[in-house]
């Protein structure tokens, strides 16, 4: 075969370069998203027992801040928060059912990891909640500090940091433990209710979400002490970046959205807004949903539907709901937290 000259294959390079760049991104659409489309929802892997993050209601409905993350992603990919199937998962189920393809994102109070970002093909997006695990215990142990649970029998869930934390936690501080395994959240609660162990150990939030619903909560206390970074965040698949970079930008819509002062409220009026960046971002002014494969729109749906992020943690875990979170980290970098969103353009 004779070979091509050098001059004719660098051009022809160029020539491929250029049309690649000038190709529609939907035809570059990840395998996800076409799946999503074709069955016409989203499906989200959640804790299930949890409340303030993930569990439904009395009446079968689905709520918590990891449940509204959830419809955020739907609410970028149909225009419809609603068009989302929720899968309640354990801890040591919810990474297979996401490298398996039974659900399409992990919501499911889930810590990012480097071994879990890389032995697990997972990539996490940005982090929905920040917290760290705690103890806590009941009331008439008359403990004050984490540094008293010499000998304490622990209540903690199998498959996750927490178990790690915690033996860690106890061998620094040369205090001997027992830790009593359970494996549903629910059943957990249950168990260390039952006086069964001296003390659950699990992130904050989740002994917050924990306490709210025992017989008496004012009979538990959540000890002072916060042994671990704990950046909670939705997961997808590692080999699909188009549809990494659509749960990655539905959460930091809700982000963007509170620090431009738009709201479910008053997102429609922010649409007559003159302010480019505000343009750009409720998809007035148009490229960013076709950056991503989305309709322009995309932003503005999420929160006229879902609302910001900090009207999802206020309704969710804020300091009038039964779980009384304060922000925290939790509030915008502008406030002295860490939420903190790229610029949308």
């Amino acid at each position: 075969m004779k070979k091509m000259p050098f001059g004719m294959m660098k051009t022809v390079m160029l020539v491929s370069l250029a049309l690649m760049i000038a190709l529609p991104v939907s035809l570059f659409a990840g395998e996800t998203l076409d799946g999503v489309k074709k069955k016409g929802f989203v499906t989200v892997g959640v804790n299930g027992s949890l409340f303030g993050f993930g569990q439904p209601d009395e009446k079968g409905a689905w709520k918590g801040l990891d449940v509204d993350t959830g419809r955020a992603v739907a609410a970028a990919v149909f225009g419809d928060a609603e068009k989302v199937k929720f899968v309640p998962l354990t801890a040591v189920q919810r990474f297979t059912a996401l490298q398996s393809g039974e659900i399409d994102v992990l919501c499911r109070n889930a810590t990012r990891t480097l071994s879990r970002d890389t032995a697990l093909g997972l990539n996490f997006v940005t982090v929905n909640y920040y917290d760290g695990q705690a103890f806590m215990i009941s009331k008439k142990l008359g403990i004050k500090s984490a540094k008293e649970l010499e000998g304490a029998t622990v209540c903690v869930l199998p498959g996750t940091t927490t178990e790690q934390n915690a033996a860690d936690f106890f061998r620094a501080n040369n205090m001997k433990w027992k830790p009593v395994v359970i494996e549903q959240t629910a059943e957990l609660a249950k168990t260390f209710f039952a006086g069964r162990c001296d003390c659950l150990t699990s992130d904050a939030s989740q002994l917050a979400g924990t306490r709210a619903v025992a017989p008496n909560p004012a009979d538990y206390i959540i000890l002072p002490e916060i042994i671990s970074k704990e950046p909670l965040a939705p997961a997808v698949r590692h080999g699909d970046d188009q549809w990494r970079d659509i749960v990655d930008y539905a959460v930091l819509a809700m982000i963007q959205a509170e620090e431009l002062g738009i709201s479910s409220e008053n997102a429609d009026e922010m649409l007559k807004s003159t302010n480019p960046s505000i343009q750009r971002f409720l998809g007035v002014n148009e490229g960013n949903g076709a950056a991503l494969g989305l309709d322009e729109k995309f932003a503005y749906n999420i929160v006229k539907q879902v609302g910001n992020y900090g009207e999802m943690f206020e309704r969710n875990v804020g300091v009038n709901t039964s779980l009384g979170l304060k922000r925290g980290l939790n509030a915008l970098w502008t406030n002295g937290g860490l939420m903190y969103a790229p610029p949308f353009k």
